[in-house]
């Protein structure tokens, strides 16, 4: 199938995905969403692929995550059921998904990346969840994900903050596998995906079965819900607002705490 905002390749057992929206770093509206959500759909029932890597296009982001231009004009963006990018809220995939990070990872964006099984980041890479800023959260995952695979406290701080962290500190904190030279990701990704690719697809899909189940008995899905309640109040207040028009005009927030 043919996608706006998507690439897709087929070689050979493995699925090569593109966020292509180059223009605005990758960020994810509405529409975005849904085909993701199509391509992850055909990912799964296609019996002939067995891996997939998932990266983006242009030199400078992996994805940027939530277009808040498009929120502001438009409204929040209504999700698909598997959440984020059709990913985050997934729990019934038994494939695995090699995030190739190719640049910046903010938000959605690194909440996506969190969702994948596999994270290998160019050296240029950089990864934040800095909703905080403009008065939303990391609703995607990314206090839950991020405050499971690595040091709660830790966590803590990058998610009440909102800071950035580069490819370099990502490792020591383990949030990503492998660093790579730029030039190198795509290489580098997809030989991991050729060793996944060359083991029993059955014994992988096994394994996926089991590591799904350890999230479900973790309680990952109805915290995900619970964040989506969350976010349905937090749209409401005078900070949501503030700090999605103070993002679009290019000025620092004015901060009410309502």
């Amino acid at each position: 199938m043919s996608y706006e905002f998507v690439k897709t390749e087929r070689l050979g057992k493995i699925f090569l995905v593109t966020l292509n929206r180059p223009a605005v770093y990758n960020a994810v509206h509405e529409p975005m969403h849904h085909e993701l959500a199509s391509v992850w759909d055909d990912f799964a029932n296609d019996t002939n692929l067995w891996v997939a890597v998932l990266t983006g296009a242009g030199e400078k982001a992996f994805c940027a995550g939530n277009d808040l231009k498009a929120t502001a004009s438009e409204g929040r963006a209504k999700l698909p059921e598997s959440g984020f990018l059709g990913l985050t809220q997934r729990f019934d995939l038994d494939k695995p998904i090699i995030a190739a990070v190719n640049g910046f990872a903010m938000g959605g964006g690194f909440e996506t990346a969190l969702s994948c099984d596999i994270i290998i980041a160019s050296e240029i890479a950089k990864f934040a969840l800095p909703e905080v800023k403009v008065g939303f959260i990391a609703a995607a995952g990314g206090v839950q994900r991020l405050s499971r695979y690595i040091g709660r406290l830790a966590a803590h701080e990058m998610i009440m903050t909102g800071r950035m962290v580069n490819a370099s500190e990502a490792l020591r904190l383990g949030i990503v596998n492998a660093v790579v030279p730029h030039s190198d990701l795509l290489e580098k990704a997809m030989f991991k995906a050729e060793e996944i690719a060359s083991v029993s697809p059955s014994a992988i899909k096994a394994t996926k079965s089991i590591l799904n189940s350890l999230v479900i008995e973790e309680h990952l899905p109805e915290s995900l819900a619970f964040s989506r309640d969350v976010v349905s109040d937090l749209a409401k207040t005078e900070d949501f607002k503030e700090g999605v028009n103070a993002f679009v005009e290019k000025r620092k927030p004015k901060w009410v705490n309502r």
